[in-house]
């Protein structure tokens, strides 16, 4: 089935005030939500692996981006290094939910965060634990080749870097905000998974594993990508991030719709590779 792509979305400027109050909010409601259903969460942290892989993929962690110094993006480093390891080896047991938040916790000086790299407004920003969305990008991506059911899940309302290097297709990423914009992931299967994350050769690597062998394989792709030219004057890019689902014998059982996604162009289209 084709997906009509219908475009509402446009730059919003909200006041400062409002930016607060909301933050403030929404916040405050996550707390009381985390502390309402706090033994649904997992939390914990074994160090041997689960003996079955099931999805494991690597990020370059330096990346050369138009107007951003190399000095933010080697303080993300350090940001992710300490975020991993509250993550690393977390055992997600049936019926439990994968909180970013829950597990990273909030991202201070006094735990040894630096100024990183945030994605701001359509603009971007140094602040304090920047640079954590590579994280949760790559955790949602390997989530999308497992049977695990991702239950929340941001995206960006603006599209402000030109691909460079892309390997993925565009929107395939999940971003993070503490605490109200979370990546949660919830086990609704009957076996035991176990995510790995850790640092090697300048790359973020991660891993999915299982107590059981997995019988199924999951191919992410794109369609119907697009970029509109809107009334206010801006472009807004689309596109449909679809998964296959094969059984062992490279059976196809679903091709089914993941997401679709739209954002704000912050660069012209036609710019030269």
């Amino acid at each position: 089935m084709k997906v009509k792509l219908i475009s509402t979305i446009n730059p919003q400027n909200r006041s400062r005030a409002r930016m607060i109050l909301g933050r403030f909010y929404f916040t405050w409601r996550r707390y009381a939500l985390w502390m309402k259903n706090r033994a649904a969460y997992a939390k914990e942290i074994q160090s041997t692996p689960l003996p079955f892989a099931v999805f494991d993929y690597q990020t370059p962690m330096l990346r050369r981006l138009k107007d951003v110094e190399m000095w933010l993006q080697h303080n993300k480093v350090k940001n992710l290094r300490i975020a991993f390891e509250q993550i690393n080896g977390v055992i997600l047991q049936p019926g439990q939910t994968f909180s970013f938040w829950k597990l990273v916790g909030k991202p201070t000086k006094a735990k040894g965060y630096v100024n990183g790299m945030v994605l701001y407004n359509g603009s971007f920003k140094p602040e304090v634990g920047g640079g954590l969305c590579q994280l949760s990008n790559l955790i949602y991506w390997m989530t999308l080749h497992t049977p695990l059911t991702v239950t929340e899940r941001w995206r960006h309302n603006y599209d402000v870097f030109p691909d460079s290097d892309r390997t993925q297709p565009f929107g395939s990423g999940a971003t993070v905000a503490y605490n109200y914009i979370d990546l949660q992931i919830t086990n609704e299967t009957n076996a035991t998974f176990q995510l790995l994350v850790w640092v090697r050769d300048k790359s973020l690597h991660g891993e999915w594993r299982c107590n059981l062998p997995s019988e199924l394989r999951y191919e992410i792709y794109e369609t119907d990508h697009c970029i509109t030219h809107e009334w206010w004057g801006g472009y807004v890019r689309h596109n449909v991030i679809r998964r296959k689902v094969f059984h062992s014998g490279n059976i196809l059982v679903a091709d089914e719709v993941v997401t679709d996604n739209h954002a704000v162009m912050m660069y012209e289209p036609l710019l030269p590779q």
